[in-house]
């Protein structure tokens, strides 16, 4: 188990090495940060002097060397817009987009997870076809387009919700929904497949002559056993909703990381747009970590292979 842990740990290391060139090099690539701060009167020295305190003036390959001996330092930059260390901007950001997962991640399980299971049972007819088109339009469904739908529909024609911004409970209605759209489909789809591979099972046959309820077998022996492929998935399904917080927190204008990541990339503030992907890098290669580690003691032959 140890080797297991060490060997997914080297990869991840490598992985953050990769994201953290990539960031760095196409952060660079949008556009020179200084454009925007300066005044439209800003004189050439003005612009030097401007571009020497940021540290832009040295070559590519020497601003990467200074990022990475700082970032292994616990120093990934400070914004060039707020004027404040990236890493405290992240975490004080951290908070109002977690709080939003764990509901579109509950969304998707009483949702979806029963969805899965009806259009199981009833593999081929009108409920199997209806739930399957409903799974297919939730991850087509682009966030952002799903998101505006809705702030027209319930915001603007009928009042009931607010369009945007943090808030009461009502704020989350509509920003939980967006982000738990396409969750929802892929629980219901990967539960039916586990589903009708359970149900042909030789303990589900068993089950049954013992004279078991229907309602017995299928939500507690077959479901159960259907779950345990959910859990490879746990950390894909995370980084999902991590990653698609960008966008439905940009349309929600939520305070979270994913809004911090979309002012990083519009105000070209690299130190800050560096920290937040290399943080949340981070963030989603722990999940699956965990999810690996949770899933070896699940199946003993992961260890083993």
């Amino acid at each position: 188990m140890g080797r297991f842990i060490v060997r997914r740990l080297l990869h991840g290391l490598v992985l953050l090495f990769m994201v953290a060139t990539v960031v760095f090099v196409l952060g660079r690539l949008t556009g020179n940060p200084v454009d925007l701060m300066l005044p439209e009167d800003a004189t050439a020295e003005d612009r030097t002097r401007l571009i020497k305190s940021l540290g832009l003036d040295g070559p590519m390959h020497t601003q990467f060397l200074v990022f990475i001996g700082n970032a292994l330092q616990g120093d990934l930059g400070t914004s060039i817009r707020m004027r404040q260390p990236a890493v405290d901007l992240f975490f004080s950001r951290l908070p109002n987009t977690l709080v939003i997962i764990p509901w579109a991640i509950l969304l998707a399980m009483v949702v979806g997870i029963p969805l899965g299971v009806v259009a199981a049972l009833n593999r081929g007819n009108m409920l199997d076809r209806g739930a399957g088109t409903i799974a297919v339009l939730g991850i087509a469904t682009p966030n952002f387009w799903l998101g505006i739908v809705l702030i027209f529909v319930f915001s603007v024609e009928l009042g009931w919700l607010p369009s945007g911004r943090m808030g009461g409970p009502e704020h989350y209605v509509l920003p939980v929904i967006t982000l738990g759209t396409f969750l929802t489909a892929g629980f219901m789809r990967l539960t039916r497949s586990s589903m009708l591979d359970v149900l042909e099972s030789e303990f589900v046959k068993l089950a049954r002559i013992k004279g078991l309820s229907e309602t017995v077998v299928i939500w507690k022996h077959c479901l159960r056993n259907a779950m345990i492929p959910l859990l490879t998935l746990w950390g894909v399904f995370v980084g999902n909703l991590i990653t698609g917080a960008i966008v439905t927190e940009t349309v929600f204008a939520w305070p979270g990381v994913g809004r911090l990541t979309y002012e990083a990339v519009i105000y070209r503030d690299f130190p800050l747009l560096q920290a937040v992907i290399i943080l949340k890098s981070i963030l989603i290669l722990s999940i699956n970590l965990l999810v690996d580690i949770l899933y070896a003691y699940v199946d003993p032959r992961i260890r083993l292979s």
